[in-house]
């Protein structure tokens, strides 16, 4: 799945939601999708999703930020620091 249509699933899952709202400083909050594919574009530095498909920078920074979702909700174990 190309990383854009990826984001943009992402961006409706409560889950995630919760994670860009505590990511971005307001935990126990619930973003909408908006504001979560907001995050997402802040996050990879890009202004549209569909970037991530042709810009390699954002499309690392957006399988990071798929590693970090992934640890968070226990989906794949947390590095040891």
């Amino acid at each position: 799945m190309p990383p854009a249509q990826r984001a943009g699933i992402l961006c409706n899952d409560p889950r995630f939601q919760a994670f860009a709202a505590m990511r971005t400083g307001y935990p126990g909050k619930t973003f909408l999708p908006s504001a979560a594919a907001e995050y997402v574009r802040l996050t990879c530095g890009v202004n549209s999703r569909r970037l991530l498909n042709t810009n390699s920078a954002a499309a690392e920074r957006f399988a990071a930020l798929l590693t970090e979702f992934d640890a968070h909700t226990g989906k794949i174990a947390r590095p040891h620091r």
